[in-house]
């Protein structure tokens, strides 16, 4: 029996960027295609098959304690980044200002798609799900450099619409206009009690 169900539920890359350096930006370069390696994006800053644990997983381990990258890729739904710029009172938010490496047209809700799931793109490369990208300030000062009075209202506005991490299963390339279909994986949500 299969662990994954292929689904009927296609999205598009309509936005592919890097963050060459995170020390110096947040801000991600506009990329037409991109290079999936097991390692991350290439040429990506938050890329490597491993990491720094940082205050996300403090409930799990000290700050700084090595663990495998499970945050490669930033992927964003552009419905939800749509009303994340009109809560925030902008006609649109570019995706390089978040950080974005990926943006998807027509998944629905995609930031809470079930951990787990793959992104599996025309000719192969793979991204695993790793859970929703929880709302931050980092955000806040691209935006203001761009939208002076505006960077502050970014991390209200993408509550629960902030978009999920992934980490690369299949190597490949991703371009722009590249179908990407959903995988889920074959589970009931988990239930306490039981």
């Amino acid at each position: 029996m299969p662990a994954l169900i292929p689904t009927d539920h296609y999205g598009t890359i309509t936005f592919l960027g890097l963050v060459p350096d995170r020390a110096a930006q947040l801000q991600s370069t506009p990329m037409p295609e991109i290079r999936a390696l097991f390692s991350g994006p290439q040429g990506e800053d938050h890329g490597g098959l491993t990491r720094a644990s940082c205050s996300r997983v403090l409930g799990q381990y000290p700050r700084g304690t090595t663990i495998r990258n499970t945050r490669q890729f930033s992927i964003v739904s552009a419905e939800e980044l749509a009303l994340i710029a009109a809560d925030m009172g902008l006609q649109s938010l570019d995706p390089a200002l978040i950080g974005a490496t990926m943006v998807l047209s027509g998944l629905p809700d995609l930031t809470h798609l079930p951990p787990s799931s793959r992104l599996q793109a025309e000719g192969g490369a793979t991204l695993v799900v790793d859970m929703e990208n929880q709302s931050c300030t980092l955000p806040a000062k691209p935006i203001e450099a761009r939208h002076a009075g505006f960077g502050a209202k970014f991390k209200s506005a993408a509550k629960g619409r902030r978009g999920i991490t992934a980490w690369v299963e299949a190597e490949g390339i991703l371009r722009l206009s590249q179908s990407v279909r959903l995988h889920v994986p074959q589970q009931r949500p988990w239930r306490a009690g039981l």
